[in-house]
């Protein structure tokens, strides 16, 4: 009895020695902290309330046109393929680490067919004793069994890995929804310039017929000696100014054009016809939980956030590596250097093996691999602090920009209307006979001037409304995709 006791002190003594000699976590800080939205974003900026965009928030351009070059544009883009491809590893990998946290059973056999050295350490068993079961040198040994194998996870390591790959699956699912966000808004940009050219062209070519119209009276005119030729040369560099334009314009379109086609993936023998169609009147509004929901509708915002959440998993692994792992393997096997014994009750093999790791002198490496891990975690976490600074500014940025654009409309739609009144009287004159046809051409390029700036101006607020729309993450949403918003870290 007392022998007995004393072997249990001595095994408790080894345990609690061998416990105290694990190496020691130094100079380990805590995480940064992570950047919270909660007040209003700016004050001062006065667009009404709105709703957040939808899930194919382009659809709101009431545009059939522009809806079938999304469609299109989604279902082949390479960008977008990669990133579902990028998910697809992702989870294949969170798969693989979560895979570790379950028992392992495995079968196998194993044939071996030796020749014993006669002057090895083996050499009895290349002579021939029958009554002792040696008759070599030639053996052929056979081996049949399942082994079994289970890593317990006291500290948590093996989940903190997990929850690490989980977090990098997340975040590259919130990848793929920002470059959707990014294509679409891209697309969207570059199909209302190339509407936008379309009328614009338009604009030109009346500007350029009334022009033309005046160069030719100035020609008469000068042709029968009733004036000098310098109005003639001055109307023709304004018609030459406009040529210039429409050239200009033109080869604007086919530059749009094309760098649509490549969005979309037009081959090469596509023309990529385009119905000309209106632009769009936004409506620009700013939801009333912005604050609140921003974080969440971002998806690049989201990506960082799982990139952080799998970062601190990282570092909880870094830091249960110091303590003491287990694991326990099993082995139920038929093993005979004689085939016609192999399934023998005493060619049985049974193996019970517990494994005890105990890290008490790793040269700092344990240290050095925590302190990497956190500084890694803190860049990222300052990184998506940076990031959320970004993504208020694009709001207040885009927001504010949408909304003096509003203001500028007003002003010039009057400024149009001025014109379009002093167009009008010239038009009445001309009809009482008061006034000539070269009046009304000259009267029409005002006009036409005031159109094409107001033209300018719907140009930026549909390509406004389309980046305020990205700021806002499009129709991203973490409580309705497939992605939940990632706690914070406390390692």
């Amino acid at each position: 009895m007392i022998v007995r006791n004393l072997r249990l002190s001595l095994c408790a003594a080894l345990m609690l020695g061998t416990f105290a000699g694990c190496a020691v976590i130094r100079n380990d800080s805590p995480p940064h902290q992570q950047l919270q939205l909660s007040a209003p974003i700016a004050s001062d900026m006065h667009l009404p309330a709105g709703q957040w965009p939808a899930a194919n928030w382009w659809t709101r351009y009431d545009d059939a046109q522009l809806n079938a070059l999304m469609d299109r544009m989604l279902s082949g883009s390479p960008t977008i393929a990669a990133a579902r491809e990028r998910v697809l590893a992702a989870r294949a990998q969170a798969d693989l680490v979560g895979a570790g946290m379950w028992p392992q059973l495995v079968a196998g056999a194993l044939l071996n067919v030796q020749h014993e050295s006669a002057n090895g350490m083996l050499g009895p068993y290349a002579q021939s004793f029958p009554r002792l079961g040696i008759d070599g040198p030639w053996y052929t040994e056979g081996l049949i069994g399942i082994g079994g194998s289970l890593e317990i996870d006291l500290w948590g390591r093996h989940r903190a890995q997990v929850e690490a790959a989980m977090g990098m699956q997340q975040a590259h699912e919130a990848e793929l929804a920002t470059a959707e966000l990014e294509l679409t808004t891209d697309a969207a940009r570059l199909y209302y310039a190339i509407q936008a050219g379309y009328r614009l062209l338009d604009l030109l070519k009346a500007s350029q017929q009334a022009l033309a119209f005046g160069v030719q009276a100035h020609q008469s005119k000068a042709a029968q000696g009733l004036e000098a030729q310098t109005p003639l040369f001055g109307m023709r560099s304004e018609l030459l100014t406009v040529e210039r334009q429409i050239v200009a314009a033109q080869a604007q379109i086919v530059q749009d054009r094309e760098a649509l086609r490549a969005l979309v993936h037009a081959p090469a023998d596509d023309p990529l016809a385009l119905r000309p169609v209106p632009l769009p009147m936004p409506s620009a509004g700013l939801p009333d939980d912005l604050p609140y929901q921003l974080l969440a509708r971002r998806p690049d915002l989201q990506a960082l956030r799982w990139y952080v959440q799998a970062s601190l998993s990282q570092v909880d692994a870094a830091r249960a590596a110091f303590y003491p792992s287990l694991d326990l393997k099993a082995l139920f096997a038929f093993d005979s250097l004689h085939m016609n014994r192999l399934f023998r009750a005493a060619s049985q093999q049974i193996n019970i093996i517990p494994g005890l790791y105990l890290p008490i002198f790793d040269g700092g490496r344990l240290n050095a691999n925590l302190r990497n891990e956190r500084a890694a975690s803190n860049m990222l976490i300052e990184q998506y602090n940076q990031a959320v600074l970004n993504a208020v500014r694009d709001v207040v940025v885009n927001g504010s920009q949408l909304q003096a654009l509003d203001t500028e409309r007003s002003l010039q739609d009057e400024k149009l209307r001025a014109a379009r009144f002093a167009q009008d009287a010239v038009i009445a004159s001309h009809e009482r006979g008061l006034g000539s046809q070269f009046a009304v051409m000259q009267a029409r390029l005002p006009v036409i001037a005031e159109q094409i700036a107001l033209l300018a101006l719907d140009t930026r607020r549909v390509s406004q409304d389309i980046a305020l729309i990205k700021a806002l993450g499009g129709g991203y949403d973490t409580h309705t995709g497939p992605a939940s918003t990632p706690k914070s870290g406390s390692s």
